[in-house]
């Protein structure tokens, strides 16, 4: 199995689609209160890096100093969430067509998750002050 793959898909309306060049095989979630408020549960996504081609009218929002997300204009589909340092994408998994191999394996900012929820996956998890503190270390 190849370390990424390409894949592509669309919105809920399909006036947004996208091509990925660098999906990674590996799918995570977000526990975040941002994610959760902007997903209505957990965030799951897939790290696409920065070659990510969209066509349609999207709109952003900038969520915070480091990120922004992506919804169709039209359906309001979640498009991405864009990390603003090395412009990677993180992509919705449920948006692809072909998603070949996929793990989940891990889970982010596992202490904000709510009670009432648990993934039985056995996954890599990090509080959000370890996904700061490795964030940190890339720059």
């Amino acid at each position: 199995m190849s370390e990424h793959f390409s894949s592509s898909g669309q919105c809920l309306c399909n006036s947004v689609s996208f091509t990925a060049n660098k999906v990674e095989h590996k799918i995570g979630a977000c526990h975040c209160s941002m994610c959760r408020a902007w997903a209505g549960g957990p965030f799951i996504g897939m790290d696409c890096g920065s070659e990510v081609e969209f066509s349609g009218e999207i709109t952003s929002y900038n969520s915070s100093d480091w990120a922004e997300r992506g919804f169709c204009a039209k359906c309001g589909t979640h498009l991405f969430y864009k990390l603003k340092s090395d412009g990677r994408y993180i992509v919705p998994a449920g948006l692809f067509k072909e998603t070949p191999d996929l793990v989940f394996d891990h889970q982010i900012f596992i202490d904000q998750k709510p009670d009432y929820y648990e993934f039985a996956n056995k996954t890599h998890n990090m509080t959000g002050a370890e996904v700061f503190e490795q964030f940190s270390k890339a720059d």
